[in-house]
C-alpha cells in the first residue's frame, strides 16, 4: 500500500495564527473602548473615598457616600455633553488644537465651579423645595432620587441624540421627587417661576448681546475700506470689554458682602479693561503686520479673542452647571448634618470639588468626539461670529450665576446663534454700509451688479438653524416633566425598598 502524502500542517497553523492575531487586534480595539469607562469608574470610587474622608464618623455616612458617587456620575455626564459647546467653535475655527481645548476647558471649569459655583448650588439645594417643611431624612431621599433620575434621563437622551438641558433635568427631578414624597406644598413655586422666566429670557438676552457684538464687528471692522486698520483699532476694545467684565464679576465673587459699592466695582472693571486694552493693542498690532486686506486675514486677529471667550464660557459653565451635579448632594450633606457649609449657606468646598473635577473628567474622557462634532457644525460660524456667540453666552451665564439662577448654557448658546443669524439677515438686507461696501467691491471687480456670492449659501444655513427651533423647544418642554415623573417613580421605589 503506497504511503499517503504528508499532511501540510503549516498552512493550517498559519491560519490559526492569523486568527489569533485577529483576536488580539479585536481585543485591543475593544479594550481601548473600555479605557474611558474604566477610568470613569475609578473616578467614582475616588469620589466616594473623598467623601468618606469627611463623613466617615458622621450619621448616615453611607447615604452621603452613595450620593457623592451619583453626583460624580452626573458631573461626568455634564462634562461629556455640555462642555463641548464651550470650545467646539474654537476648535472648529482652528483657533486651538484639541489638546489645548481640553486643557483650557478643564482648568476653567474647575475654577468656575469652585470660585463662583456656590450661589446656584444653594438655589438647587434649598430654594426649590422648602427644607424647613420637609424632614431631613425625607429630603435626603428626595435628592437621591433627583440625582438618579436626572442622570438616567440625560443618559437616555444622549443615547437617542436628543438635545436636552442638564439644568432642566435636575430642576424637574427635584420638583418631581419633592411632589412625589410630600406633595406640592413644600415646593417653592415663586422660585420656580423665577427660574422658568430665566430659562425664557436668558436665551433672548444672549441673542441680543450676540447681535450687538456682531453689529460692532460688521459695522466697524468687516465693512470698512481698510479692514486691518479697523481691526487694529477695535479688536483690542473687544478684548478689553471681555477682560473688564470678567474682572468685575470676579470681584463680586471674592469680596466680602457689600465690601464695595457697585460704582467702585464698575470702576475697577474699567481700569482692568484699560490695562487689557493696552496689552492687546500692542499684541494685535504685531499680529497684523503683513496681513492682506481680506476677511480671511481677520480670522487670524480674532484667534486670541475666540480662545479667551471659550475660556470665559468654560468658567461661566462651571459656575452655573456644577449645581446640577452637587446641588442635591449639598442638600443631603446639610440634611444629615455631615457638614455645615459656610455662614452664608454655601456648600462645603469638598462638595464643589467633586462636581468640578467630575465635569473635567467627563470632558477629558468622553469630550473629544463631541467636540469634533460640535466644531464641524459651528465652523459655519467664522471666528468673528463664533466669538460673538461665545462671549454673549459667557456674559449671560455669568450674570445668571451671580443672581443664583440655574439657566441652560446650551439654550443660551443656541439663542446667541439665533441672534447672530437673524441679525445677519437683517443686516444683509438693510445695512447702508454693507450695500455701499458691496457697490465699491463690484466697481473694483468691474461687475455689473453688486451680488454677494455667498448669499444663497447663507440663506440655506439660516433655514437649517430654524429647522432646529422646534426640536429645541420640544426638548425644553419634555425634559422637565419627564425627569420629574422619573424622579417621583424612583423615590417611591427607594422608599419601598430602603425606608
Amino acid at each position: 500500500m503506497p504511503d499517503r502524502p504528508a499532511v501540510l500542517t503549516k498552512r493550517t497553523l498559519d491560519k490559526d495564527l492569523d486568527k489569533l492575531t485577529h483576536v488580539e487586534d479585536a481585543t485591543k480595539f475593544v479594550s481601548r473602548k473600555l479605557v474611558a469607562p474604566g477610568l470613569g469608574l475609578i473616578f467614582l470610587g475616588l469620589a466616594m473615598l473623598f467623601a468618606g474622608v469627611y463623613v466617615f464618623d458622621r450619621p448616615s455616612a453611607v447615604l452621603v457616600i452613595a450620593a457623592a458617587a451619583l453626583a460624580a456620575y452626573m458631573a461626568m455626564n455634564i462634562g461629556a455633553n455640555d462642555v463641548t459647546n464651550n470650545v467646539g467653535a474654537a476648535v472648529g475655527a482652528r483657533a486651538m488644537t484639541m489638546g489645548q481645548a481640553l486643557v483650557i476647558a478643564a482648568i476653567f471649569e474647575i475654577l468656575g465651579a469652585t470660585v463662583a459655583g456656590g450661589e446656584v448650588v444653594k438655589t438647587i439645594s434649598s430654594s426649590i423645595v422648602d427644607t424647613v417643611q420637609v424632614p431631613p431624612g425625607t429630603l435626603s431621599w428626595i435628592m437621591m432620587a433627583a440625582l438618579m433620575a436626572a442622570a438616567l434621563w440625560i443618559n437616555l437622551a444622549t443615547w437617542l441624540n436628543a438635545p436636552v438641558s442638564t439644568t432642566h433635568a435636575i430642576v424637574g427631578a427635584v420638583i418631581g421627587a419633592g411632589v412625589g414624597a410630600v406633595g406640592p406644598e413644600p415646593v417653592n413655586w415663586r422660585v420656580m417661576i423665577e427660574i422658568t422666566s430665566a430659562w425664557v429670557t436668558s436665551p433672548l438676552l444672549g441673542g441680543v448681546i450676540a447681535a450687538g457684538l456682531l453689529f460692532i464687528v460688521k459695522t466697524f471692522i468687516i465693512y470698512r475700506h481698510d479692514k486691518i486698520a479697523a481691526a487694529r483699532r477695535w479688536v483690542p476694545v473687544l478684548i478689553a470689554m471681555m477682560i473688564g467684565g470678567f474682572a468685575s464679576y470676579m470681584v463680586l465673587q471674592i469680596e466680602a458682602t457689600n465690601a464695595f459699592s457697585p460704582f467702585t466695582i464698575i470702576l475697577f472693571g474699567i481700569a482692568v479693561g484699560c490695562l487689557g486694552w493696552l496689552a492687546a493693542r500692542s499684541f494685535v498690532r504685531r499680529q497684523a503686520v503683513g496681513l492682506e486686506n481680506r476677511n480671511s486675514s481677520l480670522r487670524v486677529l480674532f484667534q486670541i479673542p475666540l480662545i479667551g471667550s471659550a475660556a470665559l464660557l468654560s468658567f461661566a459653565h462651571g459656575a452655573n452647571d456644577v449645581s446640577n451635579a452637587v446641588g442635591p448632594l449639598s442638600a443631603i450633606v446639610r440634611a444629615v448634618g455631615a457638614s455645615a457649609g459656610d455662614a452664608h449657606g454655601k456648600p462645603p468646598v469638598w462638595v464643589l470639588l467633586i462636581g468640578a473635577f467630575g465635569i473635567s473628567v467627563g470632558l477629558l474622557l468622553f469630550g473629544p468626539r463631541l467636540i469634533r462634532l460640535v466644531g464641524e457644525q459651528i465652523t459655519k460660524l467664522n471666528p468673528m461670529r463664533a466669538y460673538c456667540v461665545a462671549l454673549s453666552t459667557a456674559f449671560t451665564v455669568i450674570v445668571a450665576s451671580w443672581l443664583g439662577m440655574p439657566v441652560s448654557t446650551t439654550h443660551i448658546a443656541v439663542g446667541s446663534v439665533f441672534g447672530v443669524g437673524f441679525f445677519r439677515e437683517w443686516y444683509t438686507r438693510h445695512s447702508k454700509r454693507r450695500i455701499e461696501y458691496m457697490h465699491r467691491r463690484a466697481e473694483s471687480w468691474a461687475l455689473d451688479e453688486p451680488e454677494d456670492p455667498n448669499t444663497h449659501e447663507v440663506r440655506r444655513r439660516y433655514l437649517v438653524r430654524r429647522s432646529h427651533f422646534m426640536t429645541i423647544i420640544a426638548a425644553w418642554i419634555i425634559t422637565v416633566p419627564a425627569s420629574a415623573a422619573l424622579a417621583a417613580v424612583i423615590y417611591w421605589v427607594m422608599f419601598a425598598l430602603f425606608v
